[in-house]
């Protein structure tokens, strides 16, 4: 009688653990569909809140790709000087590193002037190989002179840059005007730390009829890419991000997925280091200006020392 009463104990036990586990594991069920519910809800509502405004062209491009080399994802960042024409060149071209093993970030500025074999079309500034091909002929361009793989491509033209500014900052991004800027830009700027709308950013980080030119032009770009990115941790949290994707993705033409773009940002948003390294094409010494019959000024590079350098950086 004692060992059958011991036995049904230790199956009533048994049987107690069996239903606990299965409680808990439903209550664990219960709150990812919620959370995932949630999430959804969130992106949808912020799409609905942006689908009527952004005037985007959503082609889907082809685009083949390809991991990084060194471990990280590459995203070949576009900015199109495109008004509605055909054929408009890349007046910006930025390569976005995001390394999920390391949880680094690298941004590589590609001046656009840069002389180099576009594919099939010869030697030009590789601001046309966008112009020539869309974005499958500049990954291919940047793949060939520089050793750099991109798995992703993200366009953006002038209209859709200030639009997605004024979403994501509605008071706008804090930005310290090192100059006062007006040559050729729509919007004058005064210096002095200041918080510029969409349109005000867009005349910042345009500007180029300076001393240095393209070169200051590539700083300040950077630097708002970093204030931005900055900005947007201090100002978000995770639980916003679904939504604000939404709201940006109408104005943005681009081959990631939703769940990719929230699981950078949710990386990038949850970490406490947040530094985002940069680089520029060409580097420093080896570069000299050259202005070529039929094509302009341009930036003749030295390939080799380029490559190595940017090998380097993206490695480390």
């Amino acid at each position: 009688m004692r060992y059958e009463k011991h036995r049904q104990d230790k199956k009533e036990k048994k049987n107690r653990k069996k239903r606990r586990l299965r409680k808990s594991v439903l209550t664990l069920l219960i709150i990812i569909l919620a959370l995932f519910g949630y999430s959804y809800f969130q992106y949808k509502q912020g799409l609905s809140k942006s689908i009527d405004q952004a005037n985007v062209n959503q082609e889907v491009f082809e685009f083949n790709g390809e991991q990084d080399q060194y471990g990280g994802t590459n995203i070949l960042l576009i900015g199109s000087d495109s008004r509605g024409e055909e054929g408009a060149r890349s007046d910006t071209i930025m390569v976005a590193q995001y390394h999920p093993d390391k949880h680094t970030y690298k941004l590589i500025s590609i001046m656009r002037d840069t002389y180099v074999d576009i594919p099939d079309h010869g030697k030009n500034k590789i601001n046309a190989a966008f112009a020539l091909g869309g974005p499958e002929l500049l990954r291919q361009t940047i793949k060939e002179n520089f050793n750099i793989d991109t798995k992703y491509y993200a366009i953006i033209d002038f209209d859709g840059f200030k639009h997605l500014i004024d979403e994501a900052f509605p008071k706008g991004v804090e930005i310290d005007v090192e100059k006062a800027m007006s040559a050729y830009i729509d919007v004058p700027l005064e210096p002095g730390l200041q918080r510029l709308n969409g349109e005000e950013l867009l005349s910042y980080v345009r500007f180029r009829h300076d001393a240095m030119g393209d070169f200051d032009r590539v700083k300040r770009q950077q630097k708002a890419m970093k204030e931005v990115a900055s900005q947007f941790a201090s100002l978000q949290t995770i639980s916003k991000l679904p939504k604000l994707v939404g709201t940006m993705q109408p104005f943005v033409n681009t081959n990631m997925n939703t769940s990719d773009i929230i699981y950078i940002g949710k990386d990038y948003l949850s970490k406490d280091n947040r530094k985002i390294d940069t680089f520029r094409i060409p580097v420093e010494g080896e570069f000299e200006p050259q202005r070529i019959e039929g094509i302009g000024e341009v930036l003749r590079v030295d390939i080799d020392a380029n490559t190595e350098a940017v090998g380097e950086f993206l490695a480390k």
